[in-house]
């Protein structure tokens, strides 16, 4: 095995379906809740003005240690660990439990486990939607996969939930410390990811249904901070996005052929 997951590997399962690019605004836009995170590691850089171009740099990135060598993986990571190491500042006004002068850095573990934990976290829901259910023990093989991934962007073992059981917790309690809180410049920046694509007027009712599920599938103490006004009842929505997912999930993609529905490097690992 030339990389650092296998064929067989949970990381290559689900981020090999073409599904799990929908959970890239919903992860970044759960990052974009953490006050420090948004400064350090997305404002700092101008890559909310920039939402889909960063996008596509962690989706490289991702595809990279995912599906890539060793060697492309270290390589790769080790100019964005270099990127973040430059990235110190503190923030200029008060933001819920963070006063004024609260210094950050994009390396900072607390910033960067939050980051990793948003893609995990957007991977599971997306995938287990859109694609299958899966069993608790792939959702733990998931999660392994990912803490190889952490400790390549230079997070360390200790500073990782441990298990499947430990990031629920953590999930728990980050969605409940008060912590994540929207900022007005976070709010207006994710309107424009959701709603303002640079994408041809063909493509607005494409967008429009992403937009719909995205906003769906944020945890509801994000959702409601973000002030997204869904047009119908948040218990219809999440109706339709459940009933929309079961039919792709049991009348589609048993019948897409795995040259569309996989991205390519996940297509290479499959007999024709």
């Amino acid at each position: 095995m030339d990389g650092y997951f296998g064929d067989h590997s949970m990381i290559r399962r689900l981020n090999g379906e073409r599904a799990l690019a929908l959970a890239g605004p919903r992860a970044l836009l759960m990052q974009a809740a953490h006050p420090l995170a948004v400064t350090g590691l997305l404002a700092h850089s101008t890559n909310l003005d920039e939402p889909y171009e960063r996008l596509a740099r962690t989706a490289e990135v991702m595809s990279t240690i995912g599906f890539g060598s060793r060697a492309d993986a270290d390589r790769v990571t080790a100019t964005v660990r270099a990127m973040h190491a430059r990235v110190r500042g503190t923030i200029k006004e008060a933001v819920g439990p963070f006063p004024a002068g609260t210094p950050y850095a994009a390396d900072d573990p607390e910033l960067l486990m939050w980051v990793l934990f948003t893609l995990v976290d957007s991977g599971l829901v997306v995938y287990q939607l859109y694609v299958r259910s899966l069993e608790r023990s792939e959702r733990a093989a998931y999660w392994e996969d990912h803490k190889v991934v952490g400790e390549l962007f230079g997070l360390e073992r200790r500073q990782m939930p441990d298990t499947l059981d430990d990031l629920i917790e953590y999930r728990r309690e980050m969605l409940a410390s008060g912590r994540l809180v929207v900022t007005d410049w976070a709010r207006t920046r994710a309107r424009k990811i959701v709603l303002e694509p640079p994408v041809p007027l063909a493509a607005r009712p494409l967008v429009e249904t992403i937009n719909f599920i995205t906003v769906a599938l944020l945890p509801e103490p994000i959702r409601a901070q973000y002030g997204f006004s869904p047009a119908v009842p948040t218990p219809v929505r999440k109706l339709l996005v459940g009933g929309g997912a079961e039919y792709v999930k049991r009348a589609v993609l048993p019948f897409v052929p795995a040259r569309l529905r996989l991205v390519p490097q996940a297509r290479a690992a499959v007999p024709a």
